[in-house]
């Protein structure tokens, strides 16, 4: 019996190219246009809205279902933060990441004081559901203020030499914010970066700390697992 690609119910392409589209856009840093002619080149005959339309709606699926399946992450978290232009408006993108590099989580906000700061330590533990050993920023005071008012039995380093995992986390949003020509809304800016930040961790580990036999290994994990929960494997 000749099996069948399985499909997501009202929608006329097969799961495996969808699933593939919103892969290309959110690792590589494409435009809509560029995954287009990408699955042209494969005679696949889909438009950019089309493309865009899949990643609005099975984007932030992809990645909540990739959030919950990743290992329990570090024990040392990193907070940096650095300015958006929304819309011509000056905002702030929140980040953490633990001491291997894995995003932890990010929020978009229009302030940078001990209120925005509060907010994102309180998401991020809500998020993961317990606490790390050690704090690292760098000298701003608002996460002073929230360290001791939310997490003071945590050890807190404050360093911008020791933050470097942060900043350095912060470069695929630049690049993408640069070829989307900024970001629209601050909706728009948090839900497309949620996405991002876990589907392209996830599928980019850190090479330069790995074997070729590890990042090998890595990356074939990282494939079987992104099948697995984007349901393209093949129908019985």
């Amino acid at each position: 019996m000749t099996s069948e690609p399985a499909t997501y119910p009202g929608y006329r392409f097969p799961a495996e190219i969808i699933s593939h589209a919103v892969w290309l856009y959110h690792v590589f840093g494409l435009s809509f246009r560029d995954v287009e002619l990408l699955l042209a080149e494969r005679g696949i005959t889909v438009t950019h809205e089309t493309i865009r339309q899949w990643c609005l709606k099975f984007g932030a699926d992809f990645a909540r279902k990739l959030r919950r399946r990743r290992p329990k992450p570090g024990d040392t978290w990193h907070l940096d933060e650095v300015f958006l232009k929304v819309n011509g408006e000056l905002h702030y993108l929140w980040r953490a990441v633990d001491q291997h590099g894995v995003v932890l989580d990010i929020l978009v906000q229009d302030r940078r004081n001990a209120t925005a700061a509060k907010r994102f330590l309180k998401r991020l533990l809500a998020g993961l559901k317990y606490k790390p050993k050690r704090l690292v920023t760098e000298g701003l005071h608002s996460y002073g203020v929230a360290h001791r008012d939310i997490l003071h039995q945590v050890k807190h380093r404050t360093s911008r030499y020791l933050n470097n995992r942060a900043e350095n986390s912060h470069r695929p949003t630049r690049r993408r914010e640069r070829q989307t020509q900024r970001f629209k809304s601050p909706k728009q800016a948090q839900r497309f970066l949620s996405s991002q930040a876990m589907i392209y961790g996830h599928f980019r580990p850190r090479r330069h700390l790995m074997t070729a036999a590890e990042y090998r290994d890595a990356r074939a994990k990282a494939f079987r697992i992104g099948r697995q929960k984007t349901c393209v494997q093949m129908a019985a």
